[in-house]
């Protein structure tokens, strides 16, 4: 199936949101049990923990956070933090002071100020416009507020951007204004249905029928993501295994036993990983057992990992080579894995 496609749907009772490109699934967005990744709230500072240089901060229903570098904050202190990602069981959900609230054409950014357009938007007049319609929207409002204005305003409508910019504004104002009280939740994290229409741009075809999931093919990529084996071009593989300390990938050449079978595999493997990982919801430490090559070739891996890393909207961080010819990463853990939530 060619084009992009939007897949509304439910597994279990629980919303589901994919994004198909071409027939291959590249995104997926899961119903969270409890606090998600984006939500606001009001929390209490607890007690410092100076070895892992972070306070924890006491949230509704009992649940705990941990801040890192909390400067300047006292126990016993109100703040207001939102869920920066999320937590092995048994952890304190990852919090920070860095507020966004983020709607399809804008996002209002307390405490850092200043007017900005997104990059991809190019063209003189409409830049131009968009800035009026941003200076226009913000006028009054705090100076520590600031304003970014999406990818997705290419393709909308002045009125639809400038009502975005309202409602994000008044939202943010309401919210930072509410600081005193006890631990609550002030702002929830969109569910799947309403991420996909805030983050995932315009599409060919949004599917909304029962059958969405089955008909677009998402749902039995969703089910084969369930086991570990990853099938690669060209015959090779990769097997993707979370541990309690970081996560295995283990490539391998298959079939191939050609000069080149390493090299090919291994770059098979660096383009698909990031989408791999995306989509299993797998975060943390990651340590990828290439397929064994020539050291003049692991540049080429190397340079291959870093493209298809920075196209992936997870943040990663590529520290190299290790003496034993394994290549580590780390990735921020911004939602709940697939693994788990299929067992829920």
């Amino acid at each position: 199936m060619k084009g992009s496609v939007i897949a509304l749907g439910h597994i279990d009772g629980r919303e589901v949101a994919a994004l198909m490109r071409d027939g291959m699934l590249h995104d997926l967005a899961l119903e969270a049990n409890g606090l998600a990744p984006g939500a606001i709230l009001r929390g209490t500072v607890g007690r410092p923990v100076k070895g892992l240089g972070g306070v924890f901060v006491d949230l509704p229903a009992g649940e705990r956070g941990f801040l890192k570098q909390p400067k300047g904050l006292a126990p016993g202190q109100r703040i207001l933090v939102q869920v920066a990602g999320t937590a092995e069981s048994g952890k304190a959900t990852p919090l920070t002071l860095r507020l966004l609230f983020k709607s399809r054409y804008a996002i209002v950014t307390p405490g850092s100020p200043g007017l900005n357009i997104s990059r991809s938007i190019r063209e003189t007049e409409l830049r131009s416009e968009l800035e009026g319609l941003a200076t226009a929207g913000m006028a009054g409002a705090d100076e520590a507020l600031g304003l970014i204005l999406r990818s997705a305003c290419d393709a909308a409508a002045p009125d639809e951007i400038a009502d975005d910019i309202a409602q994000m504004r008044q939202l943010a104002e309401a919210v930072l204004a509410d600081v005193q009280g006890a631990p609550e939740l002030l702002l929830d994290a969109p569910g799947p249905h309403e991420q996909a229409w805030r983050d995932w741009g315009d599409v060919d075809e949004v599917d909304t029928s029962a059958e969405a999931l089955d008909h677009s093919g998402a749902l039995d990529q969703i089910e084969a993501l369930a086991e570990p084996l990853v099938r690669l071009e060209g015959g090779a593989s990769m097997v993707i295994e979370a541990t309690r300390a970081l996560i295995a990938v283990d490539v391998n050449t298959g079939n191939d036993t050609s000069p080149a079978s390493g090299l090919k595999a291994s770059l098979a493997a660096a383009r698909d990983l990031p989408r791999q990982l995306r989509l299993r919801g797998l975060g943390g430490i990651v340590v990828v057992d290439l397929a064994p090559c020539p050291k003049r070739d692991r540049h080429v891996v190397e340079q291959t990992l870093g493209k298809s890393f920075r196209a992936d909207p997870g943040e990663a961080n590529l520290a190299g080579w290790t003496p034993l010819g394994n290549f580590e990463l780390t990735r921020k853990r911004d939602r709940l894995p697939l693994a788990a939530w299929l067992k829920l």
